[in-house]
């Protein structure tokens, strides 16, 4: 039998989180559930995670490396864009992150406050090479941006990728509601929304 590395125990578990997440809520999994889907027991779980919330951090940090290569991606294969070729790339790549935009809208604070301080910071580290893969695809694209310019962008696109899911996945129950307050509702796609978003912003 074939003894599985640290690393391949971690995704194993991360794996699991993640097709849980698919069919119930972040509050609804439990890490009972998530040993279940393994193939160990619950008690060696705490061998690389202490609480579920880690165990979530963990996939939101693995949904920002696969991001940060598609952000390399449109770096690497592009000697030029212009505005509306740049929007539709970024936003095609953050439409691809459906579940990361969900994680940091909806569970963010519980991960991080029920996360130990080595985990924040192995994961606030991808965090931090998100911000900085976006600067170093401004500066290749629109070097006629200010260095405020580009800084403005960054801390008016971040804050916005937390709104993001809530207005592109709404439910059923939300919409009547909406619809019940005489409040209009209008439907935008992932794509949509951080499309004209990177166009007004640049």
């Amino acid at each position: 039998m074939e003894v599985k590395s640290a690393d391949e125990r971690k995704d194993e578990i991360i794996n699991a989180c993640e097709e849980l997440y698919q069919t119930k809520s972040f509050k609804e999994i439990t890490l009972k559930d998530i040993s279940e889907k393994t193939t160990f027991s619950r008690p060696s779980i705490y061998n690389y995670f202490q609480t579920k919330e880690e165990i979530f951090l963990a996939l939101l940090k693995r949904e920002y490396e696969k991001w940060l290569k598609d952000l390399e991606e449109i770096y690497v294969k592009n000697d030029k864009l212009e505005k509306q070729e740049f929007a539709k790339k970024f936003a095609l790549s953050i439409e691809k992150r459906k579940q990361l935009l969900k994680l940091i809208s909806m569970n963010l604070y519980d991960m991080e406050a029920n996360s130990r301080i080595e985990q924040l910071v192995d994961f606030k580290k991808r965090y931090g090479e998100s911000l900085r893969s976006v600067r170093k695809l401004l500066d290749k694209f629109f070097k006629n941006m200010s260095e405020e310019e580009k800084e403005k962008f960054i801390f008016s696109f971040f804050p916005l990728m937390y709104g993001i899911y809530p207005y592109t996945s709404a439910t059923d129950k939300q919409k009547d509601a909406m619809e019940k307050a005489n409040v209009p509702f209008k439907f935008f796609s992932i794509y949509e929304m951080v499309y004209e978003s990177i166009i007004k912003l640049l």
